[in-house]
């Protein structure tokens, strides 16, 4: 990312621009009506210049600079050690020095000072990492950190509003499923233990609420015959340093995602159970942290699943959801609709990553489905 004064100034444009829009729940009168039809523009969907690799199981972070970062995966054959990144002014991707490590399945996390940190993941030969590493914008080079205090791959990480990041759960060597949690601090470089959740996950999301507390939703422990996909969710409270139990979803779900709308509820979307492809979902459900309670949100337009971290709340309030399906759909949290959004895109689907552009845009990179492996191909999401 970038570094201090320039990630804070682009902080708190995007928190000024994220609280804009609000009314979930609201009656919708008639004069509210009219206004939520005039705001549904389900945007477009448009062919970008191709990566420089086909990629699944990637990551993309947007850049203070209005770049964006595409790192590791899946690719054609084996893993990833290379990055690149998304110019906007030249429409295209540029290489970029590779990685410490070749990694995929891994998380990248934007630093309060810019950087990008990079954790755990496979890397070659299906061996969990327990390798970070930081990508610095202004010099364009990647550098270890850490390292974690267990490999992990399949994990959440979410930066705290003390610019600490929570990582927690996933999957350690010989499919070890992990309820174990640690925090890493950016002024030292190193991982903290930070207790345990209560069940290991895998699959599952985490996402900072209004207060600064962490949710963590859905997931699973186990494989094949013996997989319990959860409906539980469970609260992380950075002052306390615990975690807590907060309710259960109204369908266990994972491979799902969850974003948090502008009003302080978490819009939670999709999934799959264990029969995975043939069991993806096409439900939605709403948190509201006042009550700790789950209710039922509107049906989408499409089931999907292996999307976690492509829905992105955009700067007008609605809610991209760009993974998991060919198509992409956005939701407006004023009207509760979900619209299926414009183009002739043939999107790869699972394990695709997206990033949010200035301009209240979106890149959406890579994944794999849909009768193909790893995909090079790229969207823009015009709004």
């Amino acid at each position: 990312m970038k570094h201090t004064s320039l990630a804070l100034a682009t902080l708190s444009v995007l928190l000024t621009l994220s609280v804009a829009a609000s009314g979930l729940g609201r009656p919708v009168h008639n004069g509210d009506a009219a206004d939520a039809r005039k705001r549904l523009s389900s945007g477009v969907l448009v062919l970008a210049s191709a990566m420089s690799a086909a990629r699944a199981a990637h990551t993309a972070t947007a850049l203070p600079d209005g770049r964006v970062l595409v790192a590791g995966g899946l690719v054609e054959k084996g893993f990833a050690r290379s990055a690149e990144v998304w110019n906007v002014d030249a429409g295209r991707f540029a290489a970029l020095p590779p990685m410490v490590v070749t990694r995929h399945s891994h998380t990248a996390t934007m630093l309060p000072d810019g950087r990008v940190l990079i954790v755990g993941g496979y890397g070659e030969g299906a061996t969990t990492l327990a390798a970070a590493e930081v990508f610095d914008p202004a010099t364009n080079s990647f550098a270890s950190t850490g390292p974690l205090l267990a490999a992990r791959a399949g994990h959440i990480a979410v930066l705290l509003d003390d610019g600490k990041v929570l990582i927690a759960g996933g999957v350690g060597p010989g499919w070890d499923f992990l309820s174990s949690a640690e925090l890493y601090d950016p002024a030292t470089g190193r991982f903290l233990s930070r207790g345990r959740m209560s069940v290991a996950r895998e699959s599952h999301v985490g996402v900072r609420l209004l207060d600064g507390r962490v949710l963590i939703v859905g997931g699973h422990h186990g494989r094949r015959a013996d997989i319990t996909i959860h409906a539980s969710a469970e609260i992380y409270d950075p002052a306390m340093g615990v975690f807590t139990r907060a309710g259960d979803m109204r369908t266990r779900r994972h491979k799902h995602d969850a974003v948090l709308l502008p009003d302080g509820h978490v819009l939670v979307i999709a999934g799959s159970d264990e029969r995975d492809d043939r069991g993806m979902y096409d439900s939605s459900e709403l948190f509201d942290p006042k009550m700790a309670t789950f209710i039922a949100g509107p049906q989408m337009k499409f089931a999907r699943h292996k999307h976690a971290g492509t829905s992105l709340v955009l700067p007008n309030g609605l809610v991209l959801i760009a993974g998991g399906a060919p198509q992409a759909e956005v939701y407006d949290p004023r009207a509760r609709t979900f619209v299926v959004v414009a183009g002739a895109a043939r999107m790869a689907g699972q394990f695709s990553a997206a990033a949010p552009l200035t301009g209240g845009g979106a890149l959406i990179t890579g994944g794999y489905g849909n009768g193909g492996g790893p995909r090079s191909s790229a969207w823009l999401y015009r709004p």
